[in-house]
Formats: structure tokens, sequence, C-alpha cells
């Protein structure tokens, strides 16, 4: 546990009006303060560190300056939200982040109406941020509405959209660039701020207007040049000529941790009959704590550490984790074959495929955060002979799931898609959580969907992908380590749609499909000892099921169990239908199915959340002894169990 730092100033700030209330002097000392609970608390409880530290002066400023929560903020992804949650009235629970019942690590609605719009997919700020500034609009309620979105989230395509769109807010819509890896802005200093500070003061927009009503009642010739004229000497100087030209006005670069630089600008903009305004801010990750500014992508998430030192908790040695037994895979699969790439949009370490960029750089592209175009370009590779994996978290393939369908999946391209982080995700909760793919992708006709059960599995099923070139295939795996047992030296070519059978019984069938095969082992170890003979089948395949096998299973036993980590709708129903297609259950047969619940599940431990999903070993025999207590009278082993 890390000590509480003292902070004798932030301790009386329970809400930014109180933080309005302070000197501008103090507001160094305050996001200074600001810095080491944030840093203190992380270190209680992991989580994301860099980006909050990088806006520290950034959130203190804007909470300073703007009269929130009347006037709306949005941040963009949410990672950087942490500051925020402390100075708005929820310091007191900010050591519970991320666990159950405690604080999201995302801005989130239910928790605090200074969190106006829940935030943990990227590139969403300024749609939202312009439907809150446009109702305001529209209401004649005076709010404005500020998104702070960083340089990263820019590179979507969803982004430049809402730009596009933007004028229709006027000046009540205000976008702050939060420029953190230096990849936009040219050096700043006083200069910068200089510029940026005259040229978004109430006096030279007032100018400005003048001129350009002046320039209105000149021929159109003049009233062009004069238009061209400003854009130019201010995009000489400050640059954002870019921004300029989808009709934002633009302010920038400021050095996004200068409070006598930001507060300023920050109150220029405020109060602007312009609009809409974007303001530049460059930050830097981790800024303030020495081992996060020396290595921010170690320290963009982090686990618990000891502050002084920085070091991080580590977990004890453990199996691989399932992206990197895929990653290892696919770089000893495309050494025997040039025609294998990789894709995934801004994950490779997270999809693990760091070392595929390492060993081939010339067939591995990270095309930023920007899905659609990344399947899509997949999609393309394939159509000219390539055989690409497109590396994408469950829930985030969710925001490319037109390209799935039109460009890949219509045309029967074989895109071979690795689906990380499927199913619950723990302390990162229901925003990213996978909960859907196998439905979305196991209705689509032409599609494979496998789901491994094991990091050997994945290994086969990687394999097999990579063979497969009649049309678009599928693999998902879960966020975390495997379960420990050996990796094949050589993997094998599954058969596409058949599964295997683990364990053989009679009265009992458990049909499982990927990760929750070993608690239906568990549950049937239970069964068994209850007297009830229990079979159990890892179907490997959601799409195309493995019929054979199932209707074997489902003529001969009592009771059959599907469980999935997935959402209804996915193999459950699948079966089901199989089961009333061709009258599998006239004979009395009882078929439950295990899946998860129609919520969206909060973080919490993941055995926590697979018990509350009804997904573990004691669901599954609950289940049974229900069904067969209504399917048999009387069953007094059962009943008594």
């Amino acid at each position: 546990m890390s000590d509480f730092p003292a902070t004798p100033l932030l301790d009386t700030v329970t809400s930014p009006a109180d933080l309005r209330d302070l000197k501008p002097d103090q507001l160094r000392q305050l996001a200074d303060e600001l810095r080491a609970e944030t840093i203190s608390a992380v270190g209680t409880t992991g989580g994301h560190l860099g980006s909050g530290l990088g806006v520290v002066e950034l959130t203190t400023a804007i909470h300073y300056v703007f009269d929130t929560p009347r006037d709306t903020l949005v941040w963009d992804v949410g990672h950087q939200c942490y500051p925020h949650k402390i100075l708005t009235g929820r310091r007191d629970r900010i050591r519970t982040l991320r666990q159950g019942g405690g604080l999201s690590g995302f801005t989130k609605r239910s928790e605090s109406e200074y969190d106006p719009f829940g935030a943990a997919h990227s590139s969403t700020s300024i749609s939202a941020a312009l439907g809150f500034a446009t109702a305001n609009k529209i209401a004649g309620k005076p709010g404005k509405a500020i998104a702070v979105i960083g340089d990263g989230s820019m590179s979507a395509g969803m982004a430049y959209e809402a730009m596009n769109n933007a004028q229709a807010a006027g000046n009540r819509l205000v976008v702050i660039l939060n420029d953190n890896d230096m990849s936009i802005a040219p050096p700043v200093g006083g200069l910068s701020a200089y510029l940026s500070r005259i040229v978004s003061s109430r006096g030279f927009l007032g100018l400005r207007e003048q001129l350009k009503r002046l320039a209105r009642k000149l021929p159109r010739p003049f009233a062009e040049a004069a238009r061209k004229t400003d854009e130019f000497a201010r995009g000489m100087t400050m640059g954002g000529t870019l921004f300029e030209e989808l009709g934002f006005y633009y302010v920038g670069p400021i050095d996004g941790h200068n409070l006598e630089h930001l507060i300023p600008v920050l109150e220029n903009v405020r109060d602007a009959e312009e609009g809409p305004i974007l303001v530049h801010v460059v930050t830097k990750k981790g800024k303030g704590y020495a081992p996060a500014e020396a290595a921010a992508d170690k320290y963009h998430g982090v686990q618990k550490f000891d502050v002084i030192s920085g070091i991080q908790t580590k977990a004890p040695p453990g199996p691989p984790q399932y992206q990197n037994v895929f990653g290892a895979q696919l770089v000893k699969e495309a050494a025997t074959d040039p025609r294998i790439c990789a894709i995934t949009a801004a994950m490779p370490s997270g999809t693990g495929l760091d070392p595929f960029a390492k060993a081939y750089p010339d067939r591995f592209f990270d095309v930023g955060i920007a899905e659609q175009h990344g399947v899509t370009f997949a999609a393309g590779l394939a159509a000219q002979g390539m055989r690409p994996f497109c590396a994408i978290y469950s829930t985030f393939l969710q925001r490319a799931y037109d390209q799935v369908v039109h460009d890949v999946a219509i045309q029967n391209l074989p895109v071979r898609f690795a689906i990380d982080r499927a199913g619950l995700v723990g302390a990162d909760g229901a925003t990213h959580a996978g909960s859907f793919d196998i439905t979305y992708l196991a209705t689509l006709p032409n599609f494979v969907v496998m789901a491994a059960a094991d990091e050997a599995e994945l290994v086969h099923m990687t394999h097999t992908a990579a063979q497969h070139d009649s049309g678009p295939i599928a693999v998902r795996y879960p966020r975390g380590n495997g379960t420990g047992v050996a990796l094949p030296e050589t993997p094998m070519l599954l058969e596409i749609g058949k599964g295997r059978m683990v364990r053989e019984g009679k009265t009992v069938a458990i049909l499982s499909l990927g990760t929750r095969l070993e608690e239906a082992l568990k549950a049937a170890d239970v069964l068994e000892a209850k007297g009830l003979s229990t079979s159990v089948a890892d179907l490997r395949f959601a799409k195309p099921l493995d019929e054979a096998l199932i209707r074997r299973l489902l003529v001969t036993h009592e009771v059959a169990v599907t469980i999935e980590e997935g959402a209804v709708g996915g193999l459950g129903a699948h079966v089901l239908t199989l089961a009333s297609d061709e009258g599998l259950t006239d004979g009395g047969l009882k078929i439950r199915t295990l899946r998860l619940p129609d919520t969206f599940q909060d973080q919490d431990k993941p055995e926590v959340q697979y018990a509350q999903a009804g997904l573990d070993s004691d669901a599954i025999v609950d289940t049974v002894l229900k069904a067969l207590r209504h399917n048999r009278a009387p069953l007094s082993d059962i009943a008594s169990a």
C-alpha cells in the first residue's frame, strides 16, 4: 500500500466550485498535490497512470475556467480521467478504482454528474460534445461543451467526421487536442503561448469579425483573398491549417503543463463568440513521475506499484498469456509462408504482435485506431492473394462490423480474425468485455468461428486459420494467462466444424465452447460423485457446428448443457435451433444454455464475474440438478445432494 501524500490545498477542494474559489497563484500547488494523489492512488489499485499524469494541469485549468458541470466536459478515451475524478467529488473513493463496487477506470454517467458521457472506446468525444453543444444551442441554454481528445484518438475517422459537422454548434463547442506524443506539434514556448493568447483574445476575434463583415461587402475575389490571407498568416505562425479547413478556429500549440499559459487562453476561448474552436495543447505522458516519463509504454497501464521506486507488483510466474501464444505461433507460420501478414489497430503489444513486427516489418501494419479501415484493408490484401490476420480486441472489432459483413463476409474473402480479450475482462469492466463476437460473427454466412479452450488449442487454431483459404475465419481467446497445458511442438490442422470428446458418459452431456472447458470438467467430477455419468465435449467451433457430434449427444443423454463465454444468440442458440429443426427434444431431452447474462457486468475479479454470470462449475452442477429434478421423480440421491 502506498502512503497518502501531504495535500493541504487539495484537501480543501471537494468540487470544481471549490477549485474556482482559489487564487490563480495557488493552482500550481494544487496541480502538484493532484499529481501526487493520482500517483498514490494508482500505486494502490493499479490502472492507467501515464496519460492521467499528463493532463493534471489541463484538468485543473479546465475546471477552473469553465463552469462544470453546466459546461459539459467529455474525455476521450477516458484513461486520463483519474485527476478529473479526484477533483469532482470522488476522491474519497479513488482507491477503489477498477475494483468490484468501486469507481470505474473510465468516465461513467451513472457515477457522477461531472461525467456527462461515458467513454472507454476512443475517438467519440467530438461527436458527443457536438451533440451536447448543439442541444444547448437549440434550447437556448448557456452551457458549452468541451471535448478533450488525444492525438492517438485523432487517428480514427470518426473524429474527422464529427469535426466536419461541427460548425452546427458554433461557439458552444471547444475541442482540446491533447498532443502527448509530440507527433503533431512543433516546439512550443513563450512565443507560441503569446501568439495563442493574442489570437484567442476577444479584441483580436472582434477585429477579425469586423474584417470578415467588411470582406463580405467587397467583390468576391477580394473577399476570398482576405480569407486566405488570414488563414495563411495564422497557419504560417501557428500551424493548424487542417483544422481551419474543417471549420475550426485553431489556437496553439500551448504548453499543457504551464498554467500561466493555459488559463488565459482557455478564458479567451470560453468567452469567444467565434467558434467552434480547437485548442492544441502539448503534454507529456507520465509528467512529474520519473519512472513514467522514462517508460511511457510500461506506465500506460500498471499493476500496483511502489511509489518511491516505481517497481510494479508482478504476478507470480505462470502459464504464458494467450496473446503471446498467438503472436509466437503467427511468427512461426509467417516463417514458412510469405503471404501471411498481420494487422492491428494501435495494439501491437496488447495483441502479442510485437515479435511479428520485429521479425517481418514489411508484413506488419499498425493502422492506428481505425478498425474499420483495418478490416477493409485486410479484405483488399486477401483479395490480392495474401493471408492477412486481423488481430483486434473483441470489443473493438464491434466498431468494424459493417466492414466485416460487407467487405469480408459477403465477398467470402479469407481474412483471418484473431479476436483477443474475448469474454469477460475483469477490472476493465463492461466497456471492454468481449461479450458479443460469437453472436455477431456466427450469424454471418461463410464465416468459420473457433474458440480456444486452452493455449494448446490456440496454437492449433492459429495454424488452421493460416491454412484456411475458402472464406473468413475467426479464432477467439480470452484475456490473461493460459491454463498451463504443454504447447505442441507441431500444430495440428483441425478439421473445420469438428469438435472433440474430452470425457464420455451416459446421463449428462456438457457441450463447451472455449475456455469454460476447465469448469465443465470440474462440474463433471462433481456430477460423477453424485452418480451421474457425464460426457464433456469441446465443440471447438461455434460455426459450423459439429452437427453429428451434437446430434449423438442429444439423443443419448437425459440432460444437455451448453456453456460459452458469450451473450445470448451464440452457441446455445445455434444448438437449440438444430435440436428444434430436427425434433431432437421430442423424446424428453432437457437442454439448458449457459451464457453471459443479458446485462452489462461491472468490473470485478474474474472469478467473481464468472460466478455472477453463472459460468462456473457450481452453476453447471446446479443447472443439471434442477433440470433432472424436473425430468425425474423421485431422485433421492440428487434431492439429498
